[in-house]
């Protein structure tokens, strides 16, 4: 069989997604439906992030040895291996130790995989064809959320209504079916990956590996208006930071709490399916709205878009409707506008922050930012919850975006003028 890259573009980054997003955001579902409180639930899988923040600090020993493919073969092996451990520990009295351990073993196994799935397709594919292929990529990328999201939460309150009647065996079900699925990726990437090729840079020893990432952190920060691009990336997505796990909450919780009282059936068509096409559909319009108009005279407005938005959860917080049409449309236009703002924030990081002697490394610190406040935001997101109620909370919300608001106003334009 040849190695075209569509027989392994997309199915490399929806196994990249699905792991990432069973771990950051379906556990926080997970953990609520097993009695946690929003705030154990959000920060557990938050702090599940760090992994995917710190990748940069370890992604030169990825370089050092065997190939790429060799690298994205033994980690979703692993990934395999893990999900059905954890679908087998559920099993055992006390289990939550057990997972939680499991989970940020995964975690930093999912993050080697970003890695090197990421180096092989840079080094597979020159400039022509990694453009013409990065539709395809983000498309793909996009269809773990919703198999994860969608799909799985949807399949636990399924199995739960009419087959186990218990939270514990229905995930143990889920990350039983996410197991079988990455060891599919595993076999199939086996037999049409191509190996990859190794960087230019790449360390021949642990030692060359902390000189070129010691001298990529002198050279970020020698960058001009650094800190107002740092500060870009880290605060252009707060208000989101704040919203992605406590907006799921308040829709299953009850109505006498304060919430909306959806099923998980209900919470993963809404999220996981007019959610998801919202994004994907808002992505390619502000792509394609950013190409005519250029970044410079349009990322305010995109800033805008991301996070004005967010007021649909705090008028549904205020009027708590039980119309499901009412309930889509409000997280259909949160997600549109998300989809549709945030292509200026990646084009901002490709454009002005990572371009230099460490391109790809320096656009990782900049993902590595924004993770690092997803993780943060979701940190503390489920004790302020908790304490200000879901009207107050989503007024906070609101008022987060001031922050975003000021540093996309004064983000710095050195490398061209941004415009088309």
């Amino acid at each position: 069989m040849g190695r075209s890259p569509l027989l392994w573009v997309p199915t490399g980054y929806f196994t990249m997604a699905l792991a990432y997003v069973m771990l950051s955001s379906v556990t926080s579902i997970m953990f609520k439906n097993l009695g946690m409180d929003n705030a154990q639930a959000a920060g557990y899988a938050s702090s599940l992030i760090l992994a995917y923040t710190i990748k940069p600090l370890f992604a030169p020993i990825v370089e050092m040895y065997r190939t790429k493919k060799f690298f994205v073969l033994i980690t979703e092996l692993i990934l395999a291996a893990g999900f059905g451990a954890v679908a087998l520990a559920m099993s055992l009295p006390g289990y939550l130790t057990a997972l939680l351990v499991l989970f940020v073993v995964l975690s930093f196994i999912g993050a080697t995989q970003d890695i090197a799935a990421d180096g092989v397709y840079v080094t597979s594919l020159d400039s022509r064809k990694q453009s013409l292929y990065c539709g395809i990529q983000s498309l793909s990328w996009n269809i773990g959320p919703i198999v994860a999201s969608g799909g799985f939460v949807f399949l636990s309150g399924w199995l739960h209504t009419n087959y186990t009647h218990d939270w514990t065996k229905a995930w143990q079900i889920v990350f039983a079916l996410v197991a079988v699925i990455i060891l599919a990726m595993t076999a199939w990437h086996w037999k049409v990956m191509p190996d990859g090729a190794k960087a230019e840079d790449a360390p021949a020893s642990l030692g060359d590996a902390w000189h070129i990432l010691k001298d990529a952190f002198v050279t970020f920060f020698q960058k001009r208006d650094v800190w107002l691009m740092v500060g870009f990336a880290f605060l252009f997505r707060l208000s989101i930071g704040l919203l992605e796990k406590i907006g799921p909450f308040f829709m299953v919780d009850p109505v006498a709490k304060g919430g909306l009282g959806l099923s998980n059936e209900l919470l993963g068509i809404i999220y996981g399916t007019y959610g998801l096409a919202a994004v994907l559909l808002g992505s390619l319009l502000g792509g394609i709205f950013v190409a005519r108009r250029g970044l410079k005279p349009t990322l305010f407005l995109l800033c805008c878009a991301v996070n004005i938005p967010n007021v649909t959860f705090l008028l549904m917080s205020i009027y708590q409707p039980s119309s499901l049409v009412l309930i889509s449309l409000g997280v259909t236009v949160e997600k549109f506008f998300f989809g549709f703002g945030s292509v200026g924030f990646m084009i901002y990081l490709m454009q002005q922050l990572a371009p230099g002697k460490y391109t790809t490394t320096h656009y990782a610190f900049g993902t590595g930012l924004m993770g690092l406040c997803m993780m943060v935001t979701g940190l503390v997101s489920g004790h302020l919850q908790q304490m200000l109620g879901y009207v107050h909370y989503f007024w906070f919300v609101m008022a987060a975006t001031i922050p975003s608001f000021l540093i996309t106003w004064l983000a710095p334009f050195h490398l061209g003028s941004g415009a088309k």
